[in-house]
């Protein structure tokens, strides 16, 4: 055989054989998907202590957690809205979550700027330490999966059809929740503790669903309509989407879609 064609077919079997080795190392250590995590702050444009906190939460959303897809909520709360400055943000719907996660929790009271990840931590919201440490022990942790396949904005409703589970036999039953939130939001603010300064905020939460209930063992495949009040651009909003045990408790599997 010619001496140049034993040479070419040499070194295409060399590499043939370091593309198989290749191959073979790649699917021995698969890349694995940042787990999701649920960073939840209950803040106040009235409260001093809360732009710290707000900040770190646009930190959170804008970069990348090296274990986590962390998925952030600016639940407005109105119990400082008493004291000069109404947060236009505010509602009484999210003082009764943080309410709830008080009781659930076992905790004395409530307070802002309160975090709480995944539903089972909290801690001062503008503590980063604490923050990222409860971030990598939630990311840590097995989640179901959830998926927002398609949200749009149909006028005063968002639609959002989402897919989940199938959550654990064994475990007790969960419900679905659907948010919708501002992906950025701000104000100048007039009076009260942080009178004339300018604050910002993202993943504004301005309205918040209960839609179902997945019982163990069973996966969820719905269209689901959350009705909003002064609907924003449909390319201001972002779709949440969570599977939380009931209480509200542990956060089980989330995701989130940016509408277009």
């Amino acid at each position: 055989m010619n001496r140049v064609v034993v040479l070419v077919l040499s070194f295409l079997s060399f590499l043939l054989a370091l593309a198989f080795v290749s191959g073979h190392r790649a699917s021995a250590t698969p890349s694995t998907a940042p787990t999701p995590v649920v960073v939840e702050l209950f803040t106040s444009e009235g409260c001093s202590s809360c732009p710290p906190a707000d900040a770190l939460l646009q930190k959170f959303d804008s970069q990348p957690f090296p274990t986590a897809d962390v998925i952030v909520l600016s639940e407005h709360v109105d119990y400082w809205n008493h004291i000069g400055w109404t947060d236009p943000y505010s509602s009484h719907a999210y003082s009764e979550r943080q309410s709830s996660y008080g009781e659930r929790l076992h905790l004395d009271g409530v307070y802002t700027p309160q975090m709480i990840v995944d539903g089972t931590r909290e801690f001062v919201g503008s503590n980063s330490d604490d923050a990222q440490n409860a971030i990598s022990k939630a990311a840590a942790l097995p989640k179901i999966a959830v998926r927002i396949v398609d949200a749009k904005l149909d006028g005063d409703t968002l639609r959002a059809h989402i897919e989940a589970g199938p959550l654990p036999a064994g475990k007790h039953s969960a419900d679905v929740i659907l948010i919708a939130a501002l992906n950025r939001a701000e104000s100048h603010v007039s009076a009260g503790e942080n009178s004339g300064r300018r604050l910002t905020h993202v993943a504004v939460v301005r309205a918040i669903k209960k839609a179902a209930t997945i019982a163990p063992g069973r996966s969820f495949s719905q269209e689901i309509s959350l009705q909003l009040d002064k609907p924003p651009a449909a390319s201001d909003l972002r779709a949440i989407a969570f599977v939380q045990e009931p209480g509200p408790g542990r956060i089980l599997g989330a995701a989130q879609k940016k509408l277009q």
